[in-house]
């Protein structure tokens, strides 16, 4: 174990006490908001959408925290502290992503569906071939996620208490997987919505508090913080400059556009973010919620630059890089070093705080993906496809349930399996997949009125295979270091993230799909669609 390792561990050790009491009252509040919630929750209506019966404001927050997981909790500082302003590119794509979630989809969504995607889809569209593509992909999307979430909860335990040996992880990502479960089956969208809520306060207190202390350190002068990082990157200038990263060769600057499609247009494409805008009322609450996840997202991804920046000026890119290879580890080994040291009482107990944070940030996102993906089986492949249609309401919420439980254990052994696996490569997969399989379908089904079932499904699939296929065959699984098989050499394609190639193929083929169908689109379905989508009128 290195020296950075040790301290950390150690400081963890003493207060170890403090980190589980602190854990273990924020899943004992929750859980009690969940059984809370699971009393008011009568039908269909209330388990997948809350009986539609949160505000904009409560919306917005709850957007924030499905959004705001451990990928950019701990990734994002941890890239800004060893790649300087490549790493900041993360913040800006995940933040402008945004303005194509508000543009294009939040509105005609919630006016369009009833509780999922292929809603919409299967609104002018056949039912079974289109809520079939879609509940799968929802699913296969939704388990890369919390495949990423399950990887990064049992790191973070391995850090925080001294736990090595691979039975402490095991049982870590068995009480995530547990817990997740027992919001999704007992609170249903309320309790999830709920515990979102819980979240997002405590993350943006936690960075603030963080921020604060960081800014204070050096006098308030973000230049002279900027200057001190640079000096201890070891990089100099260069860290403040593009390049580090990126930019250093024709694949770099490549990857780098494939990443920032991929993030920008992934986020309308994700399911458990764009089935947060059933919970809603009407569609202009929908817009407000937006606006409101926009602003405290962005506040958020604004808090990281002093994050990052201000764990390569105090840690220093050595230790972060010591103590974990992705810098994973950069927040709370910042939060430690500003709340006085690793052998200091008050760094015990601040990374103690955000180390609990970083718990309730995964618990509660891995909340929101089982509620979307079970959601989906139950409702698109369940109710619509396999039973076609003939299910009650307390038949087909019951059948949510057990998706949520079959889902969650998939979850647990992949997550016990996958521990050596990158998790952002994970998450750049799922916002890649999304953006190449969902997004498009949902484009052409609100805006183009000669979009066909054959179009959809070809969309939907030819998005979902490319881009899982060119991740398989990319440097992500093989041929280098840092590869899961480092070893072994299938890296054909050379880029990192597939969404370069695999989103506009989604689109190609949608397109593709629709000129050489037989099916003629029905005229009359997309008047319909497109006066409810842009009014309201006739939404559920």
């Amino acid at each position: 174990m290195t020296t950075s390792q040790q301290l950390a561990v150690a400081a963890a050790s003493e207060h170890r006490t403090l980190i589980i009491t602190l854990f273990s009252v924020f899943v004992a509040i929750t859980l009690g908001i969940t059984v809370w919630a699971g009393r008011q929750t009568k039908d269909a209506t209330d388990f997948y959408a809350g009986g539609r019966s949160f505000s904009g404001f409560q919306n917005g927050l709850a957007i924030s925290g499905d959004y705001m997981s451990a990928a950019s909790f701990l990734g994002i500082a941890g890239a800004i502290a060893l790649f300087g302003y490549d790493g900041f590119l993360y913040s800006i794509g995940f933040l402008v992503a945004w303005l194509v979630a508000l543009l294009l989809v939040a509105e005609p969504l919630r006016n369009s569906g009833r509780f999922t995607m292929a809603d919409v889809l299967a609104y002018r569209l056949k039912q079974r071939p289109v809520r079939t593509a879609a509940g799968t992909s929802t699913i296969v999307v939704s388990i890369f996620y919390l495949l990423a979430q399950m990887v990064g909860a049992g790191a973070l335990v391995a850090l925080l208490l001294g736990a090595t040996g691979e039975g402490a992880r095991r049982w870590i990502i068995a009480l995530v997987g547990l817990v997740m479960v027992l919001y999704v089956t007992i609170g249903g969208m309320k309790g999830t919505t709920w515990v979102q809520i819980v979240k997002a306060v405590m993350l943006i207190a936690g960075t603030l508090l963080v921020t604060i202390l960081v800014l204070n350190k050096f006098g308030w002068n973000v230049s002279t913080l900027l200057g001190e990082a640079a000096k201890e990157s070891g990089k100099g200038k260069a860290f403040l400059e593009p390049g580090l990263q990126y930019g250093k060769d024709g694949t770099s600057k490549l990857n780098f556009i494939s990443l920032g499609v991929a993030l920008v247009l992934g986020t309308a494409g994700l399911p458990h973010i764009l089935i947060r805008f059933y919970t809603v009322p009407t569609a202009k609450a929908a817009r407000k919620s937006v606006n409101w996840a926009i602003g405290i997202i962005g506040a958020f991804y604004l808090m990281t630059i002093a994050l990052g920046f201000g764990a390569a000026a105090l840690v220093g890119s050595k230790a972060i890089i010591a103590s974990n290879e992705a810098g994973n580890t950069a927040a709370p080994l910042l939060a430690q070093e500003v709340g006085g040291g690793a052998d200091s009482t008050g760094g015990a107990i601040l990374l103690a705080v955000i180390s609990a944070v970083a718990f309730a940030t995964i618990l509660a996102v891995v909340a929101g993906l089982t509620l979307a993906s079970s959601a989906s089986f139950a409702h698109d492949l369940w109710a619509n496809v396999i039973r076609r249609g003939r299910t009650s309401e307390r038949e087909e919420v019951l059948t949510a349930k057990f998706a949520a439980i079959a889902i969650g254990a998939i979850s647990i052994v992949l997550g016990i399996f996958a521990h050596r696996l990158n998790a952002a490569a994970l998450v750049a997969l799922a916002f890649a997949v999304a953006a190449s399989a969902n997004l498009p379908t949902i484009l052409y089904s609100l805006f183009w009125k000669r979009f066909t079932t054959q179009g959809a499904t070809w969309s939907i699939y030819g998005g979902l295979i490319s881009s899982v296929a060119l991740v398989i065959f990319s440097p992500v699984l093989s041929g280098n270091d840092k590869a899961l098989f480092p070893g072994m050499d299938f890296d054909y394609f050379p880029l990192a993230n597939p969404g370069l190639v695999s989103i506009p193929l989604g689109f190609l083929l949608g397109w593709l799909g629709s000129l050489l169908s037989k099916e003629r689109p029905d005229a009359r379905k997309y008047a319909e669609l497109e006066v409810r989508s842009l009014t309201g009128y006739g939404a559920h």
